[in-house]
């Protein structure tokens, strides 16, 4: 809902953990191939000790392009596609609410995907002594891509995308309102911070746990080499039959602590900015 980004150090990392497995190499024959990064902090350290510190921002820019044209489509055009489903009732029900969520998720990941694709590509090409960078700069990532892979290659995996896309809102909004209303109805928390820390914070934890699967094979399948998966079904499957069911699930603290932080952040200040706004609509109307 707010575009700004609570954490960049994370989804650097967390990308790193979610394509880990198709770049895991053996160090020796007949040995098991090697794991380069091992869990949150493991990740971290061994990044700045053989990337540098400036690695856990890789993708900023497109980053920022992404949480900026993203941000804007999915909150300006929110209420008027829910009025268009409610047509014009003073009644909104969850689905309603559902659908536009859905529906400018979907239109604000086909704007946003070139620079989600950048992003991703930035946070995952390796930048260890002797190997060669493949993009040199954000603008150099969009026209190697647009040359390599044609225009339709800045668009890659929009589909898991809008899926992901989708899920994460449903589940943010829904599970939000749930642990609130349960909060409110159930214990002696009024509808004040607390309250609103604690859903945020329950939303942020379900949505890690529905959304992960479909997040990291949108990250493969993203990440991946030209023809390197037929379809992101083919994709998944590779997944599943190389690594196991546990591979869907990578990356999961650092996606946790960014889908974590970002519900805190973008529902308290939701909830503060309401109040603010009912509060001096009151103040008008007892005015006149």
């Amino acid at each position: 809902m707010f575009g700004f980004k609570t954490i960049d150090v994370v989804p650097a990392e967390k990308k790193q953990l979610n394509i880990q497995g198709e770049s895991k190499t053996s160090t020796a024959p007949g040995k098991g191939p090697t794991v380069k990064y091992r869990g949150v902090f493991g990740t971290i350290t061994t990044m700045v000790r053989t990337e540098g510190p400036r690695s856990l921002y890789s993708g900023l820019v497109a980053g920022l392009q992404r949480q900026m044209s993203f941000a804007s489509v999915r909150i300006g055009l929110y209420d008027s596609v829910k009025a268009f489903y409610t047509k014009g009732s003073d009644h909104v029900g969850i689905g309603s609410r559902l659908m536009a969520g859905c529906t400018t998720g979907a239109m604000a990941v086909a704007l946003a995907q070139p620079t989600d694709v950048v992003k991703v590509r930035f946070q995952a090409q390796a930048r260890s002594p002797g190997q060669v960078r493949r993009y040199c700069s954000t603008i150099d990532a969009y026209m190697t891509i647009a040359r390599e892979e044609g225009i339709s290659g800045l668009w890659k995996g929009t589909a898991p995308n809008i899926a992901r896309n989708a899920i994460v809102n449903c589940t943010e909004l829904v599970t939000y309102d749930f642990i609130k209303d349960t909060l409110l109805k159930s214990t002696s928390l009024t509808d004040n911070l607390p309250c609103h820390f604690i859903s945020a914070f329950g939303a942020g934890l379900c949505t890690t746990v529905i959304a992960s699967p479909v997040d990291v094979v949108k990250t493969r399948y993203m990440n991946s080499a030209l023809g390197q998966y037929r379809s992101v079904l083919n994709c998944a499957a590779a997944m599943m039959t190389k690594e196991g069911p546990l591979a869907f699930y990578k990356g999961f603290m650092p996606s946790f602590l960014r889908l974590g932080s970002w519900n805190v952040v973008m529902f308290v200040t939701y909830e503060q900015l309401k109040r603010a706004m009912m509060a001096a609509n009151h103040n008008s109307t007892s005015l006149l």
